[in-house]
């Protein structure tokens, strides 16, 4: 599935309220790689943005008044999310004023266009309960170079996101791995068989074996010897 990493700028914080978009930016990945094939539009969003928005994107009102409305745009945004799988953070937030963005031109919520929504927010949280998640914290964490970010800007916030969400699932890959074949736009992915390949056994030596049953003491002293596979062990060793 193609992945598409995206950011909104608002006029304020509530669409509910009358707040509107005035940026989108999207960037694709396919097969873990950045395709270049990136979305951007600025957009007149008919009425101002709130001063503490200006102070957060610094994009003026009068930068705004000859950029397409959404109404405009709103087909070519569709089409190149068709079937994605989106990628926000804070999804919550730019689901809900795309939402409403749709709804005003009386089009179906994003969810109907879309494969699926990530929130990368909350990925992190899980991966660091506790930390600060913003996504400058994250750039930080995870060493991703973000110093041209002095305001936020839609585009330049997804592809900080892209490579943020790249280092969260460094390693997860399955060992049976998607290949990208064809353009851009094709889904299909064939299988690497690894039956056919001849896998060496390499067998611990006693040195990591010694410290491989250190790391386990450790941990079942942790948790005062609840750990289940030397729960497993005593069990066997009973019967």
């Amino acid at each position: 599935m193609r992945q598409i990493f995206l950011d909104t700028e608002t006029t304020g914080l509530s669409a509910e309220n009358g707040d509107r978009i005035i940026e989108i930016g999207c960037v694709e990945l396919v097969g873990r790689k950045l395709t270049g094939n990136n979305k951007h539009f600025y957009l007149n969003p008919e009425r101002d943005s709130h001063e503490d928005a200006l102070k957060v994107h610094g994009i003026s009102n009068e930068f705004l008044k000859d950029k397409p409305k959404f109404s405009a745009v709103v087909s070519e945004l569709l089409d190149y999310l068709q079937g994605a799988e989106i990628i926000i953070h804070n999804a919550p937030f730019d689901v809900s004023f795309l939402d409403k963005e749709l709804e005003l031109i009386g089009r179906e919520p994003i969810s109907h266009c879309v494969g699926k929504v990530t929130d990368s927010l909350m990925m992190a949280k899980e991966m660091f309960p506790g930390k600060r998640n913003s996504l400058n914290a994250l750039c930080d964490r995870l060493e991703v170079d973000n110093s041209g970010r002095i305001l936020h800007g839609a585009l330049l916030d997804a592809e900080l996101l892209a490579d943020v969400y790249i280092n969260l699932t460094r390693g997860q890959n399955s060992l049976v791995m998607d290949v990208v074949t064809g353009s851009q736009d094709d889904d299909q992915a064939a299988l690497i068989d690894l039956s056919a390949f001849d896998l060496p056994l390499l067998m611990a030596n006693d040195q990591e074996i010694a410290a491989h049953e250190k790391v386990l003491t450790d941990l079942d002293k942790s948790s005062k010897g609840k750990t289940v596979w030397r729960v497993a062990i005593a069990e066997m060793m009973s019967a």
